[in-house]
């Protein structure tokens, strides 16, 4: 599928622009399970001011979608109409601050803040050596693993609404629950301030290779999957929910339930986006029937269905 390119017109808004535009650009190089169409424009901002002004020059009847490290993403196969941001390297810095504090661009790798707080002695970050995905991420759906969320370590974000306009919002004003932000739609996440305490680096570290070897030994990090795929419904898990209903294994065209993890869907290798899912709507439709649960999908879904 192809859109009309309207990059040349949305150049000539903001003629002092220094970010990437790009039109009709794949998009499924860049999600971990690598399928799904183009983004009608892709824009990669060189900074926070170039992109509050990219914003604050854009029709408001052009839709904007944010996309990170695509870990935790269905693209679907039409692709994506109007703006697509996806943050580089202009949003990538982190830096050290008094009192165990943490500041940190939302491109940077859950992981890579790990490893960098572990370094400085800096521990209560280990936990997000266990998330594939990134800052902007973790903030919009409150990402934890290992009995660590990012409601209990964040201070403070920096943010660019639809607008133009920077806003910096406290802990208390996201709003955070379980894998939900309640923080106000169309915002673009550019920085985060964490709180950490005094460790010892070496222990950290032991502690993110046990986060790794766990990951390792239950999950399939190494197939085209989009990590965990529903939420723990209250009291149960997702994992054991599906097990039960017999969809460890279930596949359909190119897609399947992991059989290490069946709270994992794979891509196979020739999978579209429909194919996972339709899966991920068959796993829903036997957990209902054979327990009652109606699951609720982790995993974000944007874009068209193929034409």
């Amino acid at each position: 599928m192809s859109f009309p390119d309207i990059t040349a017109e949305l150049a000539a808004r903001v003629p002092g622009l220094r970010g990437r535009l790009a039109a009709n650009e794949p998009l499924a190089p860049l999600t971990w399970f690598r399928v799904g169409g183009p983004a009608q424009v892709l824009f990669s901002p060189a900074d926070e001011a170039d992109l509050a002004a990219f914003l604050a020059a854009l029709p408001e009847e052009i839709p904007v979608t944010v996309i990170g490290l695509g870990s935790n993403l269905i693209l679907r196969d039409g692709g994506v109409p109007g703006v697509v941001i996806r943050l580089g390297r202009g949003f990538n810095a982190i830096a050290m601050e008094e009192g165990h504090r943490i500041r940190v661009g939302t491109a940077v790798p859950d992981m890579r803040l790990a490893k960098a707080a572990a370094d400085a002695g800096i521990d209560g970050l280990a936990f997000y050596r266990g998330i594939p995905g990134g800052i902007g991420g973790a903030l919009t759906m409150n990402a934890g693993a290992h009995h660590g969320e990012t409601k209990d370590v964040l201070i403070e974000a920096r943010a660019v609404d639809r607008q133009g306009r920077v806003h910096v919002l406290s802990n208390a004003d996201f709003g955070f629950s379980y894998r939900h932000s309640g923080a106000p739609a169309g915002l673009i996440f550019t920085q985060a301030l964490y709180q950490g305490r005094p460790g010892e680096t070496g222990a950290i570290l032991a502690e993110m290779d046990r986060i790794t070897a766990a990951r390792e030994a239950a999950q399939p990090i190494r197939e085209k999957t989009g990590g965990s795929t529903f939420k723990n419904p209250p009291g149960d898990k997702a994992w054991q929910l599906i097990d039960a209903a017999g969809c460890r294994g279930l596949r359909l065209g190119g897609a399947q339930v992991s059989q290490m993890h069946c709270n994992f869907l794979i891509n196979t290798g020739d999978a579209s986006a429909a194919d996972i899912e339709e899966l991920g709507e068959e796993v829903r439709r036997r957990v209902k029937a054979a327990s009652g649960v109606e699951l609720q999908w982790e995993i974000r879904r944007i874009g068209l269905p193929a034409a």
